[in-house]
């Protein structure tokens, strides 16, 4: 009996999952769950580029004209939205505040977790790349080369009743002027706020204890037009290893802990994602243009490329699960989430979704 109850409650604790994914000219949230389609959260705007993240139990979701949606992962339920921007790009949350990175506003919007504004951050540029370390909050201006980090204060205020009321607010603290031509995304591992560039053959490299800065050259060896961006995010980092998509040319580049080049891998095609499984083992690696069907699998261990996939449509998004040995494929062309079992890399599922992009997974 004793082991059944420890068994049971094993059992309890552990989490279990279920996706969201975007539909991206459907202006819906999919979910799916047990590898069927549950439910479509209906009048979510324009869900082009859409992002969504979860923070304890709560949803949220930034569309590319500007709203910033919470929803309830758990009912499955819109819950509240503003419009943070003409155009938004990217957000990142903590337990007090949101913020939310635009593009057509030329500003950063803080607001707190129920969606109240609480501050408005002007850059005079298109801003990617937000992050979040310790009391900073950092961020790449696309129009300027710049890296701004402001760091977080506590503003008191008092309401009619003399109640006392605390409220985050940023100040800028540190500017890197030239850091790159056109950045476009970022990433960060511990202290290392990491950000790649349109126009500059390196990535920057900012020590966010010590503030230095530094710039990583990369061995480009030719140019294509870049259909679409690549995206860095936290999937592409291990303990000792970064892995930089490259932009126009077919590599990942391999860097360790500290920056010191390791390797360049040649892939097929021009890479947008590289998205590596929770047990660090592999990298999935997703392209534009003409490769869109494509799916490539490297060993992390080897730095080779062991597995090959064409989807037939155009993948736009690949997520892997944290709860079971899988790798689900956001196949836009075919309308079509599929999952792959990582262990024989054949095919589980599949669920029709119409027009799908971006793949997150929430754990409860």
């Amino acid at each position: 009996m004793r082991y059944l109850l420890i068994l049971l409650l094993l059992v309890s604790l552990q989490a279990k999952e279920k996706i969201f994914v975007v539909e991206r000219e459907n202006s819906a949230l999919a979910v799916i769950q047990d590898g069927k389609l549950k439910k479509e959260i209906a009048n979510m705007h324009n869900c082009n580029h859409a992002v969504v993240k979860f923070i304890e139990n709560d949803g949220y979701m930034i569309t590319r004209d500007g709203y910033l949606i919470k929803f309830d992962p758990n009912s499955e339920k819109k819950l509240k939205e503003v419009k943070a921007s003409k155009s938004a790009i990217g957000f990142t949350l903590a337990k007090d505040f949101v913020a939310v990175a635009n593009y057509a506003n030329k500003t950063v919007e803080i607001f707190d977790r129920e969606l109240h504004l609480l501050q408005t951050i002007d850059t005079g540029s298109r801003n990617v790349g937000i992050k979040i370390y310790k009391d900073y909050l950092v961020f790449a201006a696309m129009d300027s080369d710049e890296i701004w980090v402001m760091k977080k204060e506590s503003k008191v205020t008092f309401d009619r009743f003399g109640v006392p009321h605390k409220k985050v607010r940023f100040k800028k603290y540190k500017v890197i002027q030239d850091a790159g031509q056109m950045p476009f995304d970022a990433m960060i591992n511990q202290n290392l706020y990491v950000v790649g560039f349109f126009n500059s053959p390196f990535v920057g490299v900012l020590d966010l204890d010590t503030l230095s800065y530094k710039q990583v050259p990369l061995k480009l060896e030719k140019k294509t037009i870049v259909l679409k961006v690549p995206h860095f995010g936290f999937w592409s980092i291990m303990k000792d290893k970064f892995f930089i998509p490259a932009v126009g040319d077919n590599k990942v580049f391999v860097f360790d802990k500290d920056f010191h080049y390791i390797k360049t891998i040649e892939v097929e095609g021009n890479p947008v994602f590289t998205s590596l499984s929770p047990d660090r083992k592999y990298l999935a690696v997703t392209f534009s243009g003409k490769k869109f069907p494509i799916v490539q699998i490297v060993d992390t261990k080897s730095l080779q490329v062991i597995k090959r996939f064409d989807f037939g449509g155009m993948v736009l998004h690949v997520r892997w699960s944290k709860e079971k040995p899988l790798l689900y494929v956001s196949n836009n062309g075919d309308s079509k989430v599929i999952a792959l079992d990582t262990n024989s890399w054949r095919e589980v599922w599949q669920v029709g979704v119409p027009k799908p992009s971006g793949i997150f997974t929430y754990y409860y």
